[in-house]
């Protein structure tokens, strides 16, 4: 484990909602799912202190942080590899009302249990993540920070659905097929 959290951008073309496809990218053999719970904020905000995060998050969402694996591996960065078009599904809302401490997380594949953990199981806290990263940065409304995931990641291929699933929020559902 590191001793800060590592961090890395996906463009806004990364970005799908529940039901969209899933484009398993020409580039890579290896696309895996990794879910997580995604934070979504609410107001304009930089170097956060730990005490006043609550006062910058609008709510929660499910994510699936799709990451073509061999690519990360073989480039040594993250941005192609966690960053292509279709990479990022957020969804199925935003939840408002949820406390984010202890919440069931889990992926299924076809109907396939995959990963299966809670959110008092990650590595850093929501409010250690937004606090680390306004420290370099402004937060806007609308910005989204994935949280980590469960272990058990692991491939997709085309024709699978993935399933991300978090308590008290909700499913977030995507097919995955070939990039056409």
């Amino acid at each position: 484990v590191p001793d800060v959290p590592l961090t890395f951008f996906k463009p806004s073309t990364s970005v799908i909602g529940p039901t969209e496809s899933i484009a398993y990218p020409p580039f890579s053999s290896d696309v895996h799912h990794e879910a997580e719970l995604a934070v979504v904020i609410g107001r304009m905000c930089r170097e956060v202190p730990l005490e006043r995060v609550p006062e910058v998050i609008l709510g929660y969402t499910c994510a699936n942080d799709v990451t073509a694996r061999d690519v990360q591996q073989r480039e040594g960065q993250w941005a192609r590899a966690k960053g292509f078009d279709t990479a990022c599904p957020l969804g199925p809302w935003i939840e408002t009302d949820v406390d984010p401490g202890d919440l069931a997380i889990t992926c299924t594949v076809n109907g396939e249990l995959r990963q299966s953990g809670r959110t008092s199981q990650m590595v850093r806290s929501v409010a250690e993540l937004i606090v680390h990263i306004s420290e370099a940065m402004t937060l806007l409304p609308g910005d989204v920070i994935l949280t980590g995931t469960p272990a058990g990641v692991g491939p997709v291929n085309v024709g699978d659905e993935v399933a991300v699933s978090i308590e008290g929020i909700g499913t977030l559902a995507n097919k995955v097929i070939k990039r056409g």
